[in-house]
């Protein structure tokens, strides 16, 4: 189960964000649906060569800022 939860509203800047940091992340490997966010999460895990915990940790940092461009 997924220790955070992303809305719809949430994830188009949190991806904005994502893309940033992560150049090589395409548009299909940031496909998410409410809900999803397991799925998002090992995927990621897999792309950009992290573990859970940081990839939960980054996903939470970038909700917790997310009127701001940093992540």
């Amino acid at each position: 189960m997924a220790e955070l939860s992303i809305s719809s509203e949430d994830w188009s800047r949190l991806k904005l964000k994502l893309k940033r940091k992560y150049n090589q992340l395409t548009d299909e490997d940031l496909q998410y649906e409410q809900g999803g966010e397991e799925k998002l999460i090992l995927h990621l895990m897999d792309r950009v060569k992290r573990s859970r915990e940081y990839v939960v940790f980054t996903l939470k940092k970038g909700l917790a800022n997310i009127d701001t461009n940093r992540l």
